[in-house]
C-alpha cells in the first residue's frame, strides 16, 4: 500500500520514479490539452473549427447538448447501441421495441457531427478523442420497458454493455475511415459509476435505490468494452466528474487514462491516483472551472492544482507534463461561447507550462 498522506518535515513521502515502461499506444505528446466533450451552441461546424483551432495537438469531437433530446449524454450514448432501441418518455430515456423519434434524431445528430469532422479534419494526423456514455452510466439512466432501471437487471446490464461495445467498434471504424491520419482515443463517460458501486442510484419511482453492483462484476463488464475498443486499435480512456472517482477500478478495467476534476480531488483520492500513475496511467485533469470567473485566471493559477497534487504524491516534477493531460472541467455546454474558447486556450497554455516549467514548488 502506498502511504501518500504521510509527511516528514513538511515534505511528502518520497516515491520511486514512475515506471519507464509506460503503456504502449498513447498517442498524445507531452504537454497536451484536450476537451472533455460538451460545448455551448448548436452549430457543429463552428464547434469543430473551434476545437481544432484551440486544441490542435489533441482535438476532440465536440458534443452540443443545446440541440435538444438526442444530443444529451444518454440520448447520444444510446445512439451507439446495436439491436437495442430507446425512446424518450416524460421520465427519461427508456428501452423499447423500436426506436422513437428522439432516438432517430440522436442518430441524425451523430451523422451530421461526423460529416463536419470529416470535412474539416480529413487531413489531420495525431490523437483524436471521441466520447460516449459508458455502460454503467447508460444502465443507471435507461429504464426498462416495464419501468425500472436497467441497472436493476444484470442481464440488461450485460446486454447494454455488449450492444454498446459493438456500436463503438463501428463508430471508431467510421472515424478511422473518415480521418485516416488520426489515432482514435475513445473516452467512456462514467459519471454514475460511483453511485452504481455504492448502491446510490435511485429506482425509477424514486422511493428506493438500486442494489449496488459488485466491484468485480463492474470491472469485468467495463473490461469487456475496453477490450473491444483496443481491438479496434483505439486507446480507451474513462472520465468521471464525480467526487472521489473510482480510479482503481477504472484502471483495472484497462483504461489508459482517467479524467477527473482536479478541483474536487482531496487527500482521500491520493493513494488511488498515485498507484495509477506509478502503473503508467495518464491523468486527464480538469483544471479550469465550468463557468468563467469574473476575470480569466492566469496560466500560473490554472496549473496550481496540478502542481499541488503532484507535490502531495511526491513524484519527480519532470514527469508531470508527460503524465498529465490538461482539460477544462466538464460541463462547458452551460458556459458562454467566450469562456469555452478561453478555457480551451488556457488549457493548451497550461499543458505547455507543465512541460516547460514543471517545478511543483512554484505557486
Amino acid at each position: 500500500m502506498l502511504r501518500t498522506t504521510l509527511f516528514a518535515m513538511g515534505q511528502p513521502e518520497s516515491r520511486a520514479p514512475i515506471a519507464t515502461d509506460r503503456p504502449s499506444g498513447v498517442p498524445w505528446p507531452p504537454g497536451s490539452a484536450t476537451g472533455v466533450g460538451s460545448l455551448p451552441g448548436t452549430d457543429i461546424v463552428e464547434a469543430v473549427r473551434l476545437v481544432f483551432d484551440e486544441l490542435p495537438d489533441f482535438p476532440h469531437l465536440p458534443e452540443l447538448p443545446a440541440r435538444g433530446p438526442g444530443a444529451d449524454l444518454i440520448g447520444r450514448g444510446a445512439a451507439f447501441l446495436v439491436d437495442l432501441h430507446v425512446d424518450l418518455q416524460p421520465s427519461g430515456w427508456r428501452l423499447t421495441d423500436r426506436p422513437g423519434i428522439d432516438a432517430r434524431r440522436a442518430s441524425d445528430f451523430l451523422s451530421r457531427d461526423l460529416d463536419a469532422l470529416e470535412e474539416y479534419a480529413a487531413d489531420y494526423t495525431g490523437a483524436l478523442k471521441l466520447q460516449a456514455a459508458g455502460p454503467w452510466t447508460l444502465a443507471a439512466s435507461l429504464e426498462r420497458t416495464r419501468g425500472d432501471r436497467a441497472l436493476a437487471d444484470m442481464g440488461a446490464c450485460r446486454d447494454i454493455a455488449t450492444s454498446l461495445a459493438e456500436g463503438l467498434v463501428a463508430h471508431i471504424a467510421d472515424v478511422q475511415r473518415r480521418v485516416r491520419g488520426a489515432t482514435v482515443c475513445l473516452q467512456l463517460d462514467e459519471p454514475s459509476l460511483p453511485a452504481v458501486l455504492a448502491g446510490q442510484v435511485p429506482s425509477a419511482t424514486g422511493y428506493r435505490t438500486v442494489a449496488p453492483i459488485d466491484e468485480p462484476v463492474a470491472v469485468e463488464i467495463l473490461r469487456d468494452v475496453t477490450a473491444r475498443i483496443e481491438g479496434q486499435n483505439a486507446v480507451p480512456i474513462a472520465h468521471c466528474c464525480a467526487p472521489h472517482p473510482p480510479v482503481t477500478q477504472l484502471r483495472s478495467a484497462g483504461m489508459r487514462g482517467v479524467g477527473v476534476d482536479a478541483l474536487l480531488m482531496t487527500a482521500r483520492d491520493d493513494e488511488a491516483l498515485g498507484e495509477g500513475v506509478e502503473a503508467g496511467l495518464s491523468l486527464f485533469l480538469g483544471l479550469l472551472p465550468t463557468l468563467g470567473p469574473g476575470a480569466p485566471p492566469t496560466v500560473r493559477e490554472v496549473v496550481a492544482p496540478a502542481r499541488a497534487l503532484w507535490r502531495r504524491l511526491g513524484f519527480d516534477p519532470e514527469q508531470l507534463g508527460s503524465t498529465v493531460v490538461v482539460t477544462p472541467s466538464c460541463g462547458l455546454a452551460g458556459a458562454s461561447p467566450g469562456w469555452a474558447r478561453t478555457a480551451m486556450r488556457l488549457a493548451r497554455q497550461a499543458g505547455r507550462v507543465l512541460v516547460e516549467s514543471p517545478e511543483v514548488g512554484e505557486s
